[in-house]
């Protein structure tokens, strides 16, 4: 196992385009070892998601995992899945109000999110896939996807008054959200 450290707010890192990887790259070595990381170290810090710029290498990379999650019990289930070089397609205008976390961010707050997607990406093995997305799951991957292009959650929350730390959020805010976002989750599922 490698966990990696995770790179904080302030890091410029964060900020930059990350650049597409080739198919030639993505069967090397130390692509491969990349992922084999960025799993390792989401699953340490019980994150949904990761990039690899997180992690401090700005290529076009990310990894998302929903499994029985402590810090995201109203998450659906995703199975481990790497995205090379992905692209959203907006899907209609139905949107929600998610209060997102990150792990680069030690903060919480409002983002408006498109509730539906289309997700197109190589895997880890250089397969193009594409999957239609909705709900929580679309939202993960627009948080992960806004990583390689530099945009972090807080510059799309609207209303600052919505951020709030870890703690803060737990005692705060937590109950609401959850109980409004599985309400969410339940017509979407349905």
């Amino acid at each position: 196992m490698a966990v990696r450290a995770i790179a904080m707010i302030g890091d410029p890192v964060l900020r930059v385009q990350s650049a597409p990887v080739s198919s030639q790259e993505l069967a090397s070595a130390e692509m491969q070892q990349l992922i084999d990381d960025m799993i390792d170290t989401m699953r340490a810090a019980n994150g949904a998601g990761i990039a690899a710029n997180q992690v401090s290498v700005a290529k076009r990379i990310a990894v998302v995992e929903v499994s029985g999650n402590p810090r995201y019990p109203y998450k659906p289930r995703v199975p481990l899945t790497v995205l090379v070089n992905p692209e959203i397609e907006l899907l209609g205008d139905e949107t929600v109000v998610i209060n997102e976390g990150c792990l680069s961010v030690p903060l919480r707050g409002e983002v408006l999110r498109h509730v539906e997607i289309r997700l197109s990406y190589l895997d880890r093995h250089g397969e193009a896939q594409q999957q239609v997305l909705r709900g929580l799951t679309a939202a993960t991957m627009q948080h992960e996807v806004d990583h390689l292009d530099g945009v972090l959650f807080t510059d799309r929350v609207d209303d600052l008054r919505t951020l709030a730390t870890w703690p803060e959020y737990e005692l705060h805010q937590r109950d609401d959200f959850v109980a409004r976002i599985t309400e969410f989750v339940k017509t979407i599922e349905s």
